[in-house]
């Protein structure tokens, strides 16, 4: 297929609503896209199990998951990062040692070591299911992201592991991938492989890990709900996820 443009959509604050639920008037938008030969792609944070249904919903078959570590594109996978075996064992145990628990995430599954407050709260924050304990199940299973659940020792991980990068999306998780991932990175992967360089590229966000995937797109759209710093970078600055903003903004651009 030929395609017009490209269209990233970051989920929780964006594509979806404040209880995590895919509107039909977002599904009709993104299956306007694809009839007018725009590409809509989900970029978040969450990974494959945890969006398959709001995919299914939205009429949306190309992802960037786990904050740039995995690309799917029309049901193809064409990247995945995975972590070191070594790396995971240090991160777990420094985990251990601030008394956070911690998630393994790949496409299909995740898993985790404990059920602390910390987890609990994180997975009930983006209404989806507490996931299995399995501690020692990254020696034998693939990772592509690690998700530290605690509070207040941001700094303390930044500083100790230089080569990892820490997006804090809820009060009570850290998102956590390789300095080389990102979602920006993953645009780019994908523009190449797929060579769309030469065709806009938009990016609707509200959190500070979609700072990369503006970088990273032509046009850079900011939810009315986002963070001081997206809307600082954006072009335009469109309603709140829960009053119309993507539709508003696809409009506002003549996409649908």
């Amino acid at each position: 297929m030929t395609y017009k443009a490209t269209a990233f959509f970051d989920l929780d604050g964006t594509l979806l609503d404040d209880k995590s639920q895919v509107r039909p008037e977002i599904a009709q938008a993104m299956t306007q896209l694809k009839a007018n030969n725009i590409l809509p792609v989900i970029a978040t944070g969450r990974t494959e199990v945890e969006v398959a249904a709001i995919m299914k919903e939205a009429n949306i078959d190309s992802d960037i998951i786990m904050n740039g570590a995995f690309i799917r594109v029309a049901g193809d996978v064409i990247y995945s990062d995975l972590y070191d075996k070594a790396l995971i064992k240090e991160v777990y145990e420094a985990a251990k040692t601030n008394d956070d628990a911690i998630s393994f995430y790949n496409e299909r599954e995740i898993w985790c070591n404990e059920h602390n407050d910390f987890l609990l709260g994180a997975y009930n924050f983006i209404h989806t299911p507490v996931p299995p304990l399995n501690p020692d199940g990254y020696l034998t299973k693939p990772v592509n992201m690690l998700l530290i659940l605690g509070q207040n020792n941001d700094e303390y991980y930044t500083s100790r592991f230089p080569q990892l990068n820490f997006y804090r999306n809820t009060p009570f998780s850290l998102d956590t991938v390789k300095k080389t991932v990102s979602k920006g990175n993953a645009v780019k992967l994908l523009q190449e492989k797929l060579q769309l360089t030469n065709i806009p590229s938009y990016a609707f966000g509200d959190g500070p890990n979609d700072v990369a995937l503006f970088e990273a797109c032509d046009i850079k759209i900011a939810m009315g709900n986002g963070v001081s710093l997206l809307k600082e970078q954006a072009d335009f600055i469109t309603k709140s996820n829960t009053d119309g903003g993507i539709v508003h903004a696809l409009k506002h651009f003549d996409l649908i």
